[in-house]
């Protein structure tokens, strides 16, 4: 008797720890997909759901946005400078089925997938370009990496450049040239400066041409002017009219 009660108590037992084994809870951002004797049936969750004890095995998958950083790359530009560039990707599995039957490690192969994307597709670009029209790249990638992955079962939602470095012999050549473009902004700025004062200089010269007593009284303003500055130069103002007789003799 005793030993029938150890027997049924056992196999009480077994039936209990197989009954919670079937027994199977997904998050809300979790799928589990299921295999049945190695054959695909589906997906369930989130929530509770039961599975058949040896017979179904359960992969689960989270659908959240995975945030992966992309190794710094060695790349050469287009026009032939070497750079370091690394990035980052954003992406989530929006078909659960797909990222665990078409591919063995879905996270490894969209980052390999990033890393060659990243070499080649900056490779085809100028530095100038590279640095300057930043989102196009951006797009770029992000067009790219997804086509790539989309038979996975992947969604690529974001990609970011986040560092471009630039060698130093190359840093001090654009400082170069950034210098030289300010200085050759400032003579033009100086030379058109210099043309608009010509041109109100030989206005001023018409205005004052037609009536000679206005150079007379401008003299006099400039005398009250450097009065005004209360230094000791004593200043004593000849008129023009006065010396006109003495031109004229040294003419002849």
């Amino acid at each position: 008797m005793a030993v029938a009660v150890i027997i049924i108590v056992i196999i009480a037992f077994i039936i209990l720890m197989l009954i919670l084994s079937a027994i199977r809870v997904a998050k809300e951002y979790e799928r589990g997909v299921i295999f049945r004797l190695g054959r695909l049936i589906g997906q369930k969750g989130p929530g509770l759901f039961l599975l058949i004890p040896i017979m179904d095995r359960m992969v689960k998958i989270d659908l959240r946005i995975v945030t992966m950083s992309v190794p710094p790359q060695e790349v050469i530009t287009r026009d032939n400078v070497p750079v370091k560039v690394n990035a980052v990707l954003f992406f989530r599995v929006i078909d659960p089925q797909k990222a665990v039957v078409e591919v063995e490690n879905f996270i490894m192969a969209t980052s390999q997938i990033a890393q060659t994307t990243l070499r080649s597709t900056l490779g085809q670009a100028d530095l100038d370009h590279l640095l300057a029209e930043r989102d196009k790249i951006n797009q770029q990638l992000q067009e790219i990496i997804d086509e790539q992955t989309a038979p996975w079962g992947i969604k690529v939602t974001t990609v970011e450049v986040k560092d471009v470095e630039i060698p130093q012999t190359m840093q001090r050549a654009m400082a170069r040239q950034a210098e030289a473009e300010r200085e050759r902004r400032a003579k033009i700025i100086a030379a058109e400066g210099e043309f608009q004062a010509s041109e109100k200089l030989a206005s001023a010269a018409t205005v004052i041409s037609a009536e000679p007593i206005a150079l007379q009284l401008r003299f006099l303003q400039t005398l009250v002017e450097v009065a005004s500055e209360h230094n000791s130069t004593t200043i004593f103002p000849v008129p023009i009219d006065l010396i006109k007789p003495f031109l004229g003799k040294v003419k002849e």
